[in-house]
């Protein structure tokens, strides 16, 4: 098939394909140039950026795509290894989880102040007070 029906397809773009057979994602196996210089991509190619946008879902870089494809293709790692690395990830995604948490409680508290703004000045100006004691007595605590 030609890039444009691959792209349609899976839903990328060209120059995402491009970019993918440039860093070695996709290799002879899934692309073949034709004498015409058009590239034809197999069915290998489908499956294989299925994969590349499972590992992306995940949160895997460029650079762990790159590895752990080469472990599929050659069977390069133990069953063992492969599941640390899972725990790894997921630890990973754990602690990013724990950012956006934080991110989301300070974005709450932000929300609410300014609602207060317009509807009950006082509550939030009660609400800044409280929030600077807060902050000030964790200062205080952790120098």
């Amino acid at each position: 098939m030609k890039i444009q029906e691959l792209a349609d397809r899976m839903g990328l773009t060209i120059h995402t394909i491009r970019f993918y057979e440039k860093e070695g994602l996709l290799d002879n196996r899934h692309v073949r140039r034709e004498t015409n210089n058009y590239r034809n991509y197999s069915e290998e190619a489908v499956e294989r950026l299925k994969q590349i946008k499972k590992f992306q879902s995940i949160g895997c870089s460029l650079d762990e795509l790159k590895e752990v494809l080469q472990d599929h293709d050659t069977n390069g790692r133990t069953n063992q290894q492969i599941i640390e690395w899972i725990r790894g990830k997921k630890a990973e995604i754990e602690r990013k989880k724990e950012d956006y948490d934080q991110m989301l409680v300070t974005l709450n508290w932000m929300l609410e102040y300014r609602t207060l703004l317009i509807n009950d000045p006082q509550k939030a100006q009660e609400m800044m007070e409280e929030w600077r004691r807060g902050t000030s007595a964790t200062q205080t605590n952790n120098p």
